[in-house]
């Protein structure tokens, strides 16, 4: 018997897709199961990074490396974790859920364990981009346990939590990560970390995924086709990672890593556009409503980075992570109420206006913290760092789902799919933190020639301060009160960001409006091809 024939499946049993499990009936008990599980899942596939991305400096200090080699570690998370979403899709396909699920889990574990025993920066590096694949799956895996929880018409609904259940990684982490380092130092957040991945490992082995379609998926050229592009994206994310740190124009390998990648880049795209059955397919993902949907996320990222932004503000005024703890519980209310708000309300109609509403929300955050001074405390910041949690993820879900659409009408497109959306966060969330550091340092240094220009010992108030508290003080101050005015700077930098992309968004979507399109129709396709039953049988799911 051929392994790779399709089954018989009933009508509401159907798989979406190859590689995704089928939908059986299943009780409510056993639906509330599988929501859990996959809260499970999503939040561990998404902590570990967090973990260690909230606790670099600490990090930094254990391992006894520079600030600048410290930033190898998000970025090799970055690598693995892209690099693998080229790959995850077909290897579902070809070996099914089963083996995916089981292997990719233990993989997380065993890379887990080897965190307690890293002792050196070369071997956190490995640990982390190991994890970086791992962690790829995961996210998959959690948001297939989440559709399972929900029936058919609803599943748009289940999109949006399968999707945003990762992103409350980061404010938990901010919450509990000083709890963990005063346990057991670095090796409590490991620890804790592996704890998830057995607690997953032990849930998905109770609860197992219906079973899938299987086909015979992968061809010789695909790996050629990842030989070339995962370094190739490897050098990219090591640009974005460290050249705020090393300094752009300073360092030469930012430009001899950036010619590696385009290198290596233009050669995997050139295998794709010219074979018969590609991997990525580089004519559908350079269609006009593919463009736009990429370079929307990647500016939604660069204003979401406006959180971070945040925290080095409190730092620069002398907070730490202690003192922002009711700062991070309201952010986390932020993006639960988010998810939860874009679960109740998604249809295929308001996934436009869902987007704009979202980044008007990041516009307005914004725009309240470039008002902050050094008597801004968390307090101050309570509001509009829940806005940007709450439109954070808020928009998760429907700018998934308004490309997802096109993948049913073009299953042959998950992969490239996959790997545009993967490419778009991840990256996204690198290309935000190198643009707002470097902006920031700019115009820190812009802000302190300023001031001292105007620190002169002819002034009396200059000469008083002088006498009373010396010059190291008044240097001191001048140095928080540039890199004050210098967030505020990237907090205004941000808003107009946000303005500029909404009103590209509006603009767009008055015209489709205008011109009679159908602007929701790949959004409709979803909603059918995930729901793939007749209503009749509602009652029984």
């Amino acid at each position: 018997m051929d392994e790779y024939a399709p089954q018989q499946w009933l009508p509401h049993e159907r798989p979406l897709l190859p590689g995704s499990p089928s939908t059986p009936l299943h009780s409510t008990p056993k639906r509330l199961a599988y929501l859990l599980v996959g809260l499970i899942v999503a939040l561990t596939g998404g902590l570990g990074n967090a973990l260690v991305t909230v606790n670099l400096v600490y990090a930094q200090g254990s391992l006894g490396v520079t600030q600048a080699e410290i930033q190898w570690l998000p970025a090799a998370y970055v690598m693995g974790n892209v690099s693998m979403n080229l790959l995850l899709v077909k290897f579902r396909q070809q070996f099914g859920l089963r083996l995916f699920t089981e292997l990719f889990l233990l993989l997380y574990a065993v890379v887990t364990v080897g965190h307690l025993f890293v002792h050196g920066l070369a071997s956190a590096i490995a640990v982390r981009a190991a994890h970086g694949i791992s962690g790829a799956a995961l996210t998959v895996l959690g948001l297939y346990y989440v559709l399972q929880a929900f029936p058919a018409q609803h599943r748009l609904k289940g999109v949006v939590l399968g999707v945003g259940f990762s992103q409350l990684t980061l404010p938990l982490a901010r919450i509990f990560s000083s709890e963990l380092l005063s346990i057991a130092e670095w090796r409590g957040l490991y620890s804790f970390e592996l704890g998830m991945a057995l607690l997953s490992f032990g849930c998905v082995l109770m609860l197992k995924l219906p079973p899938g379609d299987r086909i015979k998926a992968f061809e010789k050229m695909d790996f050629l086709t990842f030989a070339l592009f995962a370094p190739g994206v490897a050098f990219l994310c090591a640009v974005l990672a460290l050249g705020r740190t090393v300094w752009w124009f300073e360092a030469r390998w930012i430009g001899w890593a950036l010619v590696a990648f385009i290198v290596l880049f233009t050669a995997a795209v050139a295998i794709e556009h010219n074979r018969r059955k590609p991997l990525l397919n580089t004519r559908w993902l350079t269609t006009a409503n593919m463009v736009r949907l990429a370079i929307s996320v990647l500016l939604i990222r660069v204003v979401q980075s406006e959180a971070g932004g945040a925290v080095g503000f409190l730092q620069a005024i002398g907070l730490n992570n202690d003192q922002m703890q009711t700062l991070w519980l309201v952010a986390l209310a932020g993006a639960t109420l988010g998810i939860l708000t874009s679960a109740l309300i998604i249809t295929p109609q308001r996934l436009q206006p869902m987007l704009m509403y979202a980044l008007a929300l990041m516009a307005v955050g914004a725009w309240i913290d470039s008002q902050a001074s050094s008597l801004t405390r968390p307090e101050q910041m309570y509001f509009s760092q829940f806005l940007l949690a709450y439109s954070g993820t808020f928009f998760l879900g429907p700018v998934f789902v308004s490309g997802f659409g096109a993948v049913i009408a073009q299953p042959c497109n998950l992969i490239s799919f996959s790997l545009m959306f993967s490419m778009t966060q991840n990256l996204g969330s690198l290309l935000g933190s190198a643009l707002v550091g470097t902006f920031q340092v700019v115009r820190e240094k812009f802000h302190s020639s300023q001031l001292v220009e105007h620190l002169t010992l002819q002034d009396p108030i200059v000469a008083a301060r002088v006498q009373a508290q010396g010059l190291p003080s008044l240097s001191g101050a001048a140095t928080r009160e540039a890199n004050i005015l210098a967030y505020n700077d990237v907090f205004l930098m941000i808003f107009y960001v946000a303005c500029g992309t909404l009103a590209w968004m509006a603009l767009h979507y008055a015209w489709q409006v205008c011109t009679a399109t159908r602007p929701v129709a790949p959004a409709q396709n979803a909603q059918t091809g995930m729901a793939q039953v007749s209503l009749t049988n509602s009652g029984a799911q």
